[in-house]
């Protein structure tokens, strides 16, 4: 693994690109031995950091479980990130589009626990026992990383890409629709892009979830009553500039929408 004074050069590294809105060299470039587990101890000394300054976590996002996100990044197993409260948009926002790097958008179905979910073991019954409601939600991704040629270590050590998040809708408790059917359609500028189910997150969107709870037990966490949890995207991620306004139906659970200027 890397040393310690390594890990904590590259978290400040990304702390100030971050800050900049300027992306930094691919780390597997210049790191060329490094490990998935170094990029999460990266990715940690990061969250530490942003607590330490005043930030507070509110969740995670899991990215890169679905066929489509996966053959759209090259990247063939899930990551995750954490969220932070500055990171998380009412629907109807406006974004200022220059806060972030490289800047697309996902569809995603948010979990909003309302038990604690701890691994190894936890299952996908246990997610939708764990989960108070389901809400409609965007992630904003933000690249602070070089993307040509990036590995799923430069990712995870970037927080996932993750940027924000915009949340609105119709909350649902998690037994009152069928998960794996919710579809929705999303619209760039009046013009549809994308579209998807939620089944195309590792057949239920809830197993997003379990996977989380389990890959955080191997790292010494959990997830927490009162987390909001992105489930990963069902469809591509959509480029947008400064300008476009988007806009997401996710049928009888309502719409999604925010514009960047």
């Amino acid at each position: 693994m890397l040393s310690s004074d390594t890990i904590t050069a590259i978290a400040d590294e990304l702390a100030q690109a971050e800050k900049d809105r300027t992306t930094v060299p691919l780390l597997t470039g210049r790191y060329p031995d490094m490990t998935i587990e170094d990029s999460y101890a990266v990715q940690n000394q990061w969250r530490r950091r942003g607590i330490e300054s005043g930030r507070r976590p509110v969740g995670r996002k899991i990215g890169l479980t679905s066929k489509v996100m996966q053959a759209a990044t090259g990247i063939t197993e899930p990551d995750y990130g954490a969220i932070f409260a500055d990171m998380v948009y009412e629907n109807g926002s406006v974004i200022e589009h220059s806060m972030f790097s490289n800047v697309r958008i996902e569809v995603e179905l948010a979990f909003v626990l309302g038990k604690a979910l701890t691994g190894p073991d936890v299952t996908v019954f246990d997610v939708m026992d764990a989960t108070a409601y389901v809400v409609p939600a965007l992630e904003i991704l933000s690249s602070r990383i070089d993307m040509q040629g990036r590995t799923i270590v430069d990712t995870i050590s970037d927080n996932a890409a993750m940027g924000a998040m915009v949340y609105g809708g119709n909350p649902v408790k998690p037994h009152d629709v069928d998960l794996r059917w919710v579809s929705a359609l999303l619209y760039r500028n009046e013009t549809i892009e994308e579209s998807g189910v939620a089944a195309a997150v590792l057949n239920h969107p809830a197993t997003g979830v379990a996977w989380l709870a389990n890959k955080l037990a191997a790292h010494g966490d959990a997830l927490t009553p009162g987390e909001m949890i992105l489930a990963g995207s069902f469809t591509r991620p959509m480029w947008v500039e400064a300008g476009d306004s988007v806009l997401c139906d996710y049928g009888p659970m309502g719409t999604v929408t925010c514009r960047f200027n």
